[in-house]
């Protein structure tokens, strides 16, 4: 008589069970409870440099780049997304994590990286980022090692795919490879850097966007090369803006240009603050980088502690007390412990609780006028209609 096969009944096995049979048969930890622990959570956040960006990224906490994800910093021409890189490098090595620079614009100075900050002694390694798949290939590689990476790719725009680099020049010839290689490579990838806690953090270009409708073009004023699948896998996408003007540029008492004003906006966040926006000042003379505190007094003018009389500004204390000084003196006094300590109080009410409570109008948070676009929209615009892209032949 044949031995009758005992079967397991539904539920007889319990949850623990079944995470540990997965795991073992696929030889590493891919079930969870998300109770004792969820590979998808960000714990770690590396600073940007900008206080009141960190404050606008995740809702209800203040953050940074996050730890674990892909993100994307794209921008016009010289508006600070190297600098911003830099100063995100030299933060991450401050937390002991290793940072893996990738090269495609050979335009990174030594001078440059060390004035930003940068350790090159230590946890420290440049590529020339020779292509697509070299950047993908390294990364892999170094996935390996048992450091934690910041992957740094500048940039994604003017990085090849090798059958671009070993082709004519016919941009019909290899149409679209670069978009193929990064779907596949995203697909590959993602987990494996998630696993490790690195980061890789992708420098990309604002480009016009070329298009006939002048509704998307209200709304989307600019586009970023390299296909749908990396915006798809950004976590987080921040995009910065520039008044083409002179208004823009940050000059010293002989008129030299030492730093420009820039405009950011949360582009994509899974952080729930997606639309939101702030504005800073990079330096790229003297203290190279973001001017931080600079930016300090305009993310809390709407406190009701803080009442502005022209010139003159009114700071109120938790005891009752008050401070009057003159906003030409704002770094000055920000010298003041306790003055700064206040004024760091009001950021996180002001910038991060407000806004997670939805105590404040919406319209302080997000952009001016809905549907403008960032700036630089009307020039684009202009740009369309000169150029025929408004139905006209234009040839």
């Amino acid at each position: 008589m044949a031995k009758k096969k005992k079967e397991t009944e539904a539920g007889n096995m319990s949850m623990a069970d079944v995470r540990s049979m997965v795991n073992k048969k696929h030889g590493q930890q891919v079930a969870f409870d998300l109770e004792q622990g969820n590979p998808s959570d960000v714990t770690e956040w590396i600073p940007t440099g900008s206080r009141w960006l960190d404050s606008i990224i995740c809702r209800g906490k203040y953050a940074g780049i996050p730890v674990g994800k892909i993100v994307e910093i794209a921008g016009l021409e010289s508006s600070g997304k190297s600098y911003m890189a830099a100063q995100v490098a030299a933060n991450a090595q401050k937390m002991g994590i290793s940072v893996a620079y990738f090269d495609s614009e050979n335009s990174i100075a030594s001078d440059f990286i060390k004035d930003s900050g940068v350790d090159l002694d230590n946890n420290w390694v440049y590529f020339q980022a020779a292509s697509v798949e070299f950047v993908f290939e390294t990364i892999e590689m170094l996935l390996g090692t048992g450091h934690k990476w910041l992957f740094i790719w500048d940039s994604l725009a003017l990085t090849v795919a090798r059958a671009d680099m070993e082709g004519d020049y016919n941009p019909q010839s290899s149409m679209a490879v670069k978009a193929r290689v990064l779907a596949k490579a995203l697909s590959k990838l993602t987990i494996p850097m998630a696993n490790a806690e690195a980061t890789l953090l992708v420098l990309n270009q604002l480009k016009v966007n070329i298009t006939s409708n002048q509704a998307e073009l209200r709304t989307d004023p600019y586009k970023t090369p390299g296909g749908l699948a990396m915006v798809y896998g950004y976590s987080l996408r921040i995009w910065l803006t520039k008044r083409k003007a002179k208004a823009s540029f940050i000059l010293d008492d002989k008129g030299y240009r030492v730093g420009v004003e820039v405009k950011s906006t949360i582009k994509k966040s899974r952080f729930g603050t997606e639309g939101r926006i702030c504005n800073f000042k990079i330096m790229f003379a003297g203290e190279i980088g973001v001017q931080d505190e600079a930016s300090w007094l305009d993310a809390i003018k709407g406190s009701e502690h803080l009442i502005s009389t022209g010139a003159w500004y009114k700071l109120k204390y938790k005891d009752g007390t008050e401070e009057k000084f003159q906003g030409a003196n704002w770094t000055n006094k920000l010298q003041d412990k306790k003055f700064k300590d206040r004024i760091l109080e009001l950021m996180d009410e002001e910038v991060i609780l407000k806004f997670d409570k939805r105590m404040a109008d919406a319209t302080s948070y997000y952009e001016e006028e809905e549907g403008k676009g960032p700036e630089g929209t009307q020039e684009v615009l202009d740009f369309k209609v000169i150029s025929g892209a408004n139905g006209a032949s234009g040839a």
